[in-house]
């Protein structure tokens, strides 16, 4: 019988995967001789530390450029005003336990003969820079958004050998996942997404008037943590968009290993294993990750049988 769930149970930690860059505290004093333009944003904060306005669209950017500078060899980068600007340590988990969940015969799989499909890379294609430093994979990362694929070029093509590593393409459909962007013939070892979690843009803004209340900070409409509508919701919110990309993986069964989405809600869980046991799935997953007090997962799924499973992981 197929095993249509399994949960890895990690929430017990506190800290990043063990193989993440960012599990001790920001190291502010180097990351401004790496980038000294953060000194621009650097205070005391009230525990007399040195810090940043985490509230502060600049600083966090700046921060940024700094760990992918540091760590990742990123030397440029940047993004638009308003796109998302992601928090890098959680990020880098994502691609660490990607890199467990392919493992093979026990060793991690690393080299430009792994595969990966990034559904909405976005303006940062954040994903695809520390996959590819981290392990060497090769990615394809996909968007709907012309002016982010525009941008995540411009950060490819500054930075030696990524261009070369990531290829972008434009989803022309907006309602499709991975339709008319897995071409005949193509094969990928992973496929990974960040869905757009809230259903409307009214809901948007309400988690952005959290974000302010928990910074403290005045109340106000703008959404400061940046993020395009097609970063932020979709009709239905991520149930309905993971559900579409459930759907769609059964036609592309053969060509990828393992599916992977994000779920940012643990709610939603049980709604999306009924319809990955409806689809036929013959493996699923949820991994579970945790940085600090803030748990997330994503959850996994396979259509190869063990046989099959191990065939593929042969041929690597």
């Amino acid at each position: 019988m197929p095993n249509h769930l399994e949960c890895i149970n990690t929430e017990e930690k506190t800290k990043l995967h063990t193989r993440n860059k960012h599990r001790s505290r920001y190291d502010f004093k180097l990351l401004m001789i790496t980038s000294p333009l953060l000194s621009t944003y650097l205070h005391l904060n009230a525990y007399n530390d040195i810090s940043i306005d985490f509230a502060n669209p600049l600083a966090v950017k700046s921060l940024n450029s700094a760990l992918l500078k540091h760590f990742y060899q990123i030397a440029d980068w940047d993004i638009p005003s308003q796109y998302l600007c992601p928090p890098i340590p959680g990020r880098a988990d994502y691609i660490h336990y990607l890199a467990d969940l392919l493992r093979g015969n026990g060793k991690l799989q690393i080299g430009n003969h792994i595969r990966v499909l990034d559904i909405g890379t976005g303006a940062n294609v954040i994903y695809p820079l520390i996959g590819h430093r981290e392990y060497g994979w090769q990615f394809v990362g996909v968007d709907v958004d012309t002016k982010a694929l525009k941008n995540a070029q411009a950060i490819l093509n500054a930075n030696t050998g990524l261009s070369n590593a990531v290829e972008l393409r434009l989803q022309t459909s907006p309602n499709a996942i991975f339709s008319s962007v897995i071409k005949t013939g193509e094969h990928f070892d992973l496929t990974m997404c960040n869905p757009p979690f809230h259903g409307s843009l009214a809901d948007a803004n309400a988690g952005t008037q959290r974000k302010w209340k928990n910074l403290s900070k005045a109340k106000t409409s703008k959404l400061n943590f940046g993020g395009q509508g097609t970063e932020l919701f979709c009709e239905g919110g991520e149930v309905a968009f993971i559900s579409r990309m459930i759907a769609e993986s059964v036609d592309m069964s053969g060509q990828c290993f393992w599916f992977t989405s994000l779920v940012s809600k643990a709610s939603n869980l049980p709604q999306l294993y009924k319809l990955l046991k409806t689809a036929g799935a013959r493996q699923v997953k949820t991994i579970n990750m945790a940085q600090g007090q803030k748990k997330s997962r994503f959850v996994a799924w396979t259509f190869l049988t063990t046989g099959q499973q191990n065939d593929w992981l042969k041929k690597q």
